[in-house]
């Protein structure tokens, strides 16, 4: 492998060269000799090792060298966004199907007139302008919470370790590598300290591969274990992942069951519009010889209320704020429908570091199990904590505790892995002693029914951390497969660990919101148990050791659902355990902060990460707490739930509007009428009793978990409403038929049909809101009075030709909704019983 920082031409065109070649390998699947013998290793059960590097062996690009390859664009310039453009949201809220419907009918309502009958033209455009302010703040809140969680890899330049964004890597760059970092670019290893990388989130490989100098690095792939570096080889939209970087990290409004669910309705709509219009044209032209410009009036009043095209608007628009709202509590949304999911998770997987508990630990207490001295038990605990460049918590606690090891000497390091759950060191001492330690869960290590491990137990029991120190058999090397057999224990680190003060209300919130919290940690399963007990989570005192759980997947399940909190849990594990919740139909949330997580965040429904928490975690989840703290997943879940249950209760107005105007129009057709109503009247009803009411429920609280089949539970009570509502409308028009003779008799029936068709919309609306609450009241009451007063106004009923004439038939329409709202009364109560969600 050249040095990046070589200036030739021959040099860059070499390296060049290569990358392109190992792309177009990876990309084809070629098997690479590197990698595959990585790979076997990686399978084999053989600890991993390697020789520590010189830190300043690749010093980097210089200044100079930089400013080339600027200058020839060998810049990582892929545009990682988090949300959509401004031209796109413009688009995307202006050129809808339903916009160019309706958009059409509006120029055929001025052409024909009057203006008032295009009404509804103006409130699509209204509308629409919500929709594009809502997601611009939207959009403004993503941009500035992404460049605040962005991460920047550590990029060596002039000899010296530069945090730099992603978008300023250049070709050729010494980029280095920790646990939880994410491989930005594609490139080959130039540095290897046990690095172990995972790629699985590309090529499906669960098992983590070990990397030597030469070999090569994908990017998306992350460090799961040791350290190193590499020199980047392809950058920009020639890297391997970035096109994926790019699509995972855009703001997106797709695949979600209330879309799709929204998108499926729509649809039907549209292929009942084209029958319908020809049905009521010809019905209104031929049949009853009405003037083309009145029978183009009444096709268009029969056509507009069909089309719910304030539901996509409100979705849109509640999906929106949600963001804005989570985004003012520092939370990331990187994917819209995530919003969705939240709604409906009823059980979160929790996991113990950095969620119940803080990320740093403290040194409690030193107890030796041999008859070494201390004070050299110390130094050789020291210099474990030397030998690891990049140490975990645990690790750094003993490194703050015990910072004596100087004189000692690292030959080989094994770095600590969550798989191994344990890590190592070759030392030699001062004196010319020569011995290779190991340090990691006495569970593991110790033999069982060691002595010892009634010690750790009840220390476990405490909510203490353990680990052991132990001298491995002598001639055994880190290499050696049995390195962790036999061992001679030495001494027992214990290790405090710092309570989340929040924790315990949160899980009391999870609790009383009948959502189930699991505790899966890697760690000792009493440790954990007792240290979820101290926070009040049910059945804590009843831990289980993930290691004795059945590998079938409903066995698996069973126990997950009995159980709250499960120790030594591997990494495979957590993303098996998620599995198994899944296939017993829950809707999991997996909240983490190491790699150990990302396997499990990335196939958990909605992953959660931490914004303190490694940058692999981050780039798979779709919430990520900016502000690191577990509080906020109680204020996450809630907006969820907000969002979607409001969005599923105002559906039911929208479809309602929907079902009535298909039968009215079907009717008329039937029985060979006029159409009783004119564009202006329905915009009012709409205005009136699903538009402005609609967008103040969409927004109120709401707790209720969301529950699936959307379609279903919404079409179960606004067909029936529908219907009833169709047919009374319908008997009062044909009551005021008969009862209304002359010049001015269908204004007359008319209005007292709009009347009837009111009044049983308002009751529609008055159910939806319950229960009451003194503005939905008020909401609901403000509606009927805005209709009074076009009743009242002579001018307001000139425009909308609305005039109650005598009072039998004004009283008679205002019977037959009483009567009609006691049958939708009865039917929804009939349907809620027989068809339960």
């Amino acid at each position: 492998m050249s040095d990046p920082a070589q200036t030739s031409g021959e040099a860059q065109a070499a390296d060049e060269a290569r990358g392109a070649d190992e792309a177009r390998g990876a990309a084809s699947g070629t098997a690479r000799e590197g990698t595959d013998t990585a790979a076997q290793a990686a399978s084999s059960p053989t600890p991993r090792t390697s020789r520590r590097s010189e830190p300043a062996a690749h010093p980097g690009l210089t200044a100079a060298e930089v400013a080339e390859r600027v200058s020839r664009g060998e810049v990582n310039d892929v545009p990682v966004r988090s949300s959509r453009s401004v031209g796109e949201i413009v688009r995307a809220n202006v050129f809808t199907r339903f916009n160019a419907i309706i958009g059409v009918l509006f120029l055929i309502i001025l052409v024909v007139g009057p203006v008032q009958d295009g009404l509804f033209g103006f409130v699509i455009v209204a509308n629409t302008a919500i929709g594009i302010l809502q997601e611009l703040r939207a959009k403004k809140t993503l941009d500035s919470l992404a460049v605040i969680g962005e991460s920047k890899p550590t990029v060596r330049r002039d000899g010296a370790p530069v945090a730099l964004a992603t978008g300023e890597i250049v070709l050729g760059d010494v980029i280095e590598l920790g646990p939880g970092d994410k491989c930005v670019v594609d490139g080959e290893v130039l540095e290897s300290d046990g690095l172990e990388i995972d790629e699985s989130l590309l090529t499906g490989e669960a098992d983590p591969v070990l990397k030597k100098p030469g070999d090569t690095v994908m990017s998306g792939s992350f460090v799961v274990a040791g350290g190193g570096a590499f020199a980047a080889t392809k950058v920009g939209r020639e890297a391997y992942a970035a096109q994926l970087a790019e699509e995972a990290s855009r703001f997106t409004l797709v695949h979600s069951e209330l879309r799709t669910g929204i998108s499926r309705i729509l649809k039907y709509v549209t292929w009942m519009m084209v029958p319908t219009a020809v049905g009521l044209v010809i019905s209104q032209l031929v049949v009853q010889d009405h003037d083309w410009r009145e029978a183009v009036r009444r096709m268009i009043a029969g056509i507009v209320p069909m089309v719910p095209e304030g539901l996509v608007l409100l979705t849109s628009v509640a999906f929106a704020i949600g963001v804005i709202r989570l985004g003012n509590k520092q939370c990331l949304v990187q994917e819209l429908p995530a919003i969705e999911g939240l709604a409906r998770v009823d059980v979160v997987c929790l996991d113990k570091t950095g969620t119940l508990t803080e990320g740093g630990m403290d040194v409690s207490d030193l107890r030796l199990l041999s008859d070494l001295e201390e004070a050299y038990v110390r130094r050789v605990l020291g210099a474990l904590g030397e030998s690891d460049p990049r140490p975990n918590a645990s690790l750094q606690a003993i490194v703050d505790a015990y910072p004596d090891g100087e004189g000692w000497r690292c030959a080989e390091a094994l770095p600590f892995s969550s798989a191994r759950k344990y890590s190592g060191a070759e030392l030699h001492s001062p004196d010319g002693d020569s011995a290779t330690w190991l340090l990691g869960a006495p569970d593991v290590l110790l033999r069982e029914g060691d002595r010892a491990l009634d010690e750790v137990e009840e220390l476990n029991s405490q909510g203490l951390r353990v680990l052991l120190l132990a001298r491995a058999a002598d001639g055994r090397g880190l290499d050696d497969p049995r390195v962790a057999e036999d061992v001679s224990p030495a001494a027992l680190v214990v290790l405090e660990q710092r309570l989340r003060p929040d924790a315990a209300d949160t899980l009391r919130y999870f609790d009383e919101q009948k959502v189930a919290a699991k505790v899966i940690s890697g760690d000792n399963a009493v440790s954990v148990g007792a240290v979820a007990a101290k926070l009040g989570l049910p059945r804590a005192e009843s831990p289980v050791d993930a290691r004795k759980l059945p590998a079938e997947r409903e066995a698996m399940g069973e126990e997950l659902d009995e159980g709250s909190v499960f120790g030594r849990v591997t990494p495979q594990q957590k993303r098996d355990m998620v599995g198994a919740l899944q296939a017993r139909g829950h809707t999991v949330a997996m909240t983490g902060d190491g790699v150990n997580d990302v396997l499990a965040l990335k196939d958990a429904d909605i992953g959660v990460a931490m914004g303190a928490g490694s940058e692999a975690t981050r780039a798979v989840a779709q919430i990520v707490l900016l502000n690191n703290s577990f509080a906020s997943l109680p204020s996450v879940v809630a907006e969820g739930r907000r969002v979607i249950g409001n969005i599923t209760r105002v559906a039911t107005l929208f479809l309602t509007k929907t079902v009535y105007s298909v039968l009215l129009a079907i009717l008329v057709v039937c029985t060979r009428v006029p159409y009783p109503f004119l564009p202006r009247h329905l915009t009012l009803l709409s205005t009136l009793t699903i538009g402005v009411p609609a967008f103040f429920l969409a927004l109120a609280p709401n707790k209720e978990r969301a529950k699936p089949h959307f379609v279903r539970r919404v079409m179960r009570y606004s067909v029936p409403a529908g219907l009833i509502a169709g047919l009374a409308t319908f008997a009062t028009y044909l009551l005021a038929r008969h009862h209304y003779t002359g010049a001015g008799a269908l204004d007359a029936e008319t209005s007292a049909a709009t009347l009837t068709l009111f009044l049983i919309s308002m009751w529609v609306l008055a159910i939806i809101a319950r229960p009451y609450t003194w503005w939905r009241v008020l909401l609901v009451a403000a509606m009927g009075v805005a209709f009074l007063v076009v009743l009242g106004v002579p001018w307001l009923q000139r425009f909308f030709a609305l005039k109650l004439v005598g009072t039998t038939l004004p009283w008679a329409a205002v019977g037959i909704a009483a009567a009609a709202a006691v049958v939708l009364e009865v039917a929804w109560r009939w349907v809620g019983r027989r068809f339960p969600a």
